[in-house]
């Protein structure tokens, strides 16, 4: 980030390799903005199959984004700006403020610095950081530092070269997230929330123009609402994901006597209530530490956006007016995607804008 050589481009190719899926997005810079060429999703888990965190070996991804570049007949070894992600665990980010330091300086002292605020060791650690802002008054920097370990970078360069692409930038999955919101609307003055609902995790990202920024992960996801189904409605696990997509939230109809998943019984809590127990937490976190309450919206990507009533949930519980953002919404597009808006792939559109 801080002494990365400008490159321009002109077509770029952003990657986000989930738990569940890999989303593929081809973009062609424009003099403003950017055009969509193409882009692709496909499941790494066969239908029907319920997933287990545990057993998501790596070895799966390379067969099938091989397989998504073969079929948007993209020549792996003609790639010239790829974009990618990592996150999870392995990874953190944090914005801080230092004293004024040269350039020269400046990176030595990070690296120290990094370490009271980020929970990796030094051993394991690999850091970058964007300085974001020098303010005037007190000449103190604002600084982004984002850290990944080693380990997790070499296996997903190898999840790449395994597809025979080079790998190229890496971002932090919140940064791609933001980034999908700021490169692509008009952001106004304020705070705004944004949650990546993934399969096993939600990302949970604060930004704003001027203002702190903040990202943490939130340990449920989609898979986590469809266990929800599973065992109030007595359904295996395809039964449970047709389920959550034909109703989501929403009270069955057709069943008089049943309830919303979002109840399950009295001692448990369900995966909806979970999300929104720890936004709030983190809301309450955020204002002790940035002084600033003004939160204008929150917007849902990610697959599990698409969860029918999850939006009216969260606007509910947090009074705060929320909606499933659209990360299309200034794409120029070609006809054939015309109608396409799935938040499932803003992460991915966040990579392939993000400046070279």
């Amino acid at each position: 980030m801080a002494k990365e050589k400008k490159v321009k481009f002109k077509e770029s190719i952003g990657l986000d390799i989930g738990s569940h899926s890999i989303k593929l997005v081809h973009l062609r810079k424009l003099h403003e903005g950017f055009k969509l060429l193409n882009y692709e999703i496909r499941s790494t888990i066969p239908e029907g199959i319920e997933p287990n965190l545990s057993d998501l070996s790596k070895d799966r991804f390379a067969p099938v984004l091989s397989g998504m570049l073969k079929s948007m007949k993209i020549n792996p070894g003609k790639v010239k700006h790829l974009v990618s992600s990592v996150g999870g665990d392995n990874t953190s980010i944090k914005q801080i403020k230092t004293i004024f330091l040269p350039d020269e300086e400046l990176e030595s002292a990070l690296f120290f610095e990094a370490k009271k605020h980020l929970p990796i060791s030094g051993s394991e650690m690999l850091l970058d950081y964007q300085v974001l802002s020098v303010e005037e008054k007190t000449n103190n920097m604002n600084i982004l530092l984002a850290s990944a370990t080693k380990e997790l970078l070499q296996a997903h360069t190898n999840v790449l070269m395994g597809a025979g692409i080079t790998p190229g930038v890496v971002d932090l999955e919140a940064l791609a997230v933001a980034n999908s919101f700021a490169l692509n609307s008009y952001v106004e003055d304020g705070v705004f929330v944004i949650l990546n609902i993934g399969a096993f995790k939600t990302n949970m990202i604060i930004y704003g123009p001027k203002v702190k920024f903040f990202a943490r992960d939130i340990s449920w996801g989609g898979y986590h609402f469809t266990k929800d189904i599973m065992k109030k409605k007595k359904m295996d696990y395809a039964e449970a994901e047709q389920y959550k997509f034909e109703h989501g939230l929403k009270k069955d109809e057709a069943d008089a006597d049943s309830s919303s998943i979002i109840s399950l019984d009295i001692t448990e809590k369900s995966t909806a209530e979970l999300v929104v127990q720890e936004v709030k937490r983190s809301l309450r976190f955020y204002v002790k530490e940035a002084g600033n309450s003004d939160f204008r919206k929150i917007l849902l990507v990610g697959g599990g956006a698409k969860l029918i009533g999850l939006d009216e949930y969260i606007a509910d519980q947090l009074k705060m007016t929320t909606e499933v953002y659209n990360p299309f919404v200034n794409l120029e597009k070609p006809e054939r995607f015309s109608d396409k808006q799935d938040p499932q792939l803003a992460l991915a559109l966040g990579l392939a804008m993000r400046p070279a």
